[in-house]
């Protein structure tokens, strides 16, 4: 079951350190409690982008597959 998120962010064409500050800019401009659904590719943003996001104190909701696409489902706190 897939969790709606409130906004979404496509960052599938960006590289790191790029992806999680495009992540860290979308989360600043939402309320708390809203979710941001965030498509990326490439195993290094699927270790930064969760890890980043938890560290600066929001909640990973989970992480869907979509081919070579994981959605990355943040709760801004």
């Amino acid at each position: 079951m897939s969790i709606q998120a409130d906004h979404d962010i496509d960052i599938t064409g960006e590289v790191c350190p790029m992806t999680f500050v495009r992540t860290k800019l979308r989360l600043e401009r939402m309320q708390p409690g809203e979710i941001l659904a965030v498509r990326l590719r490439g195993e290094e943003p699927l270790r930064n982008v969760p890890r980043a996001a938890r560290d600066e104190g929001h909640a990973i909701l989970g992480i869907e597959v979509d081919g070579d696409i994981h959605i990355v489902t943040i709760r801004r706190l």
